[in-house]
């Protein structure tokens, strides 16, 4: 069995926004499903970080968890700063029991354990101005990583985030901190693309291990965390 990530596969199929008209993206979702399928099995898991869909309620969605629930093996999904459609936990997980989504997990204030490490993330923030709005936002996400990494069982913890806790030009300290403090070794990101992955850190700083796991980023791949 094994562990594998990626992000932003902003899926739009009960939705008129398809990716397809951006340079890169075209026939995405073929490439996506193909590609999953040759190399994740129904043993494995998944996990997506973010920007699952551009689906504004459920009734959007459908089709799109449709989409992934027929993907090999299970998938573990946590918010990106586009998942209009994000609700409560009572409420999608009614959503997905009710649909028979039955592959679909929601990571939010959990975490789940997976090969002998512990999936911890929340969609993060990049702390770019001094808004009141932006602070309070950040607090939330804070709080929220704060209770995932809390829960953890295991020993060894995989942080997933949507934002990227830093850049090439900019940091979240408050999340950088936090990272640290439970001792985290490795941490996944999205949000990031095209031009825009050039800003990505994919290597270690402060001890941690960086890596961008955006769709296009990864050539439409999910990117093997490890084996177990």
């Amino acid at each position: 069995m094994s562990l594998f990530a990626i992000a932003d596969t902003h899926l739009s199929f009960g939705t008129n926004k398809p990716m397809d008209t951006f340079s890169g993206w075209e026939n995405y979702t073929e490439k996506l499903k193909n590609n999953w399928n040759k190399i994740v099995s129904d043993r494995d898991t998944v996990v997506i970080a973010g920007d699952i869909s551009w689906a504004m309620d459920f009734n959007e969605l459908e089709a799109d968890f449709r989409f992934l629930n027929g993907l090999n093996g299970n998938k573990i999904i946590l918010k990106g700063n586009h998942d209009y459609w994000w609700n409560t936990m009572t409420k999608m997980n009614k959503f997905i029991e009710e649909k028979g989504f039955e592959t679909i997990k929601i990571l939010h204030n959990n975490s789940m354990n997976c090969g002998g490490v512990s999936v911890c993330g929340s969609r993060g923030w990049l702390f770019e101005s001094e808004e009141e709005h932006d602070e309070k936002v950040l607090n939330r996400e804070l709080i929220r990583l704060k209770a995932s990494l809390d829960s953890a069982e295991c020993d060894e913890k995989l942080v997933f985030l949507h934002y990227p806790p830093l850049t090439t030009n900019s940091q979240c300290d408050e999340i950088l901190e936090l990272l640290r403090e439970y001792g985290i070794k490795k941490c996944y990101f999205g949000h990031l693309h095209g031009e825009a992955a050039k800003y990505a850190i994919d290597d270690a700083r402060y001890g941690i291990n960086f890596r961008l796991i955006s769709c296009d980023r990864l050539g439409f791949t999910p990117y093997l965390i490890l084996k177990y």
